[in-house]
C-alpha cells in the first residue's frame, strides 16, 4: 500500500485490490499517453518537464505490473501538462 501527500491536503492511497487496481492503473497509463500525444512530447521531454527520469515515464505508460505511481509523481506529471490533479483525473473512474 502506498500513500502520497500533495501540499499536505490530498491523501490518496493506492492498494492492490485486484482487477480494480489494474483498471485504475491502465486508465492512468492511457491518460498519460493521451496527454503526451496531444502535446507532442516524447517520453524524454515529458520526463524532463516533470523532473522525473525517462524510465519512470516509460513504466507509467507501459502499465508495468506491480508499478503503482505515488500521488506526488502523478502531480509532477500533471504539472508538466499544466494541469491540476483534478483535471488530470477527469474521465478516470
Amino acid at each position: 500500500m502506498e500513500t502520497g501527500h500533495v501540499c499536505g491536503v490530498v491523501n490518496v492511497t493506492f492498494c492492490d485490490t485486484g482487477s480494480m487496481a489494474k483498471d485504475l492503473r491502465k486508465q492512468i497509463c492511457n491518460r498519460i499517453r493521451e496527454l503526451r500525444a496531444k502535446q507532442d512530447f516524447t517520453q524524454q521531454e515529458l520526463a524532463e518537464k516533470a523532473g522525473l527520469d525517462y524510465k519512470s515515464i516509460q513504466r507509467l505508460e507501459a502499465k508495468a505490473p506491480r508499478f503503482y505511481p505515488k500521488i506526488h509523481t502523478l502531480a509532477k506529471v500533471a504539472d508538466a501538462f499544466r494541469l491540476n490533479l483534478s483535471d488530470f483525473f477527469k474521465g478516470i473512474s
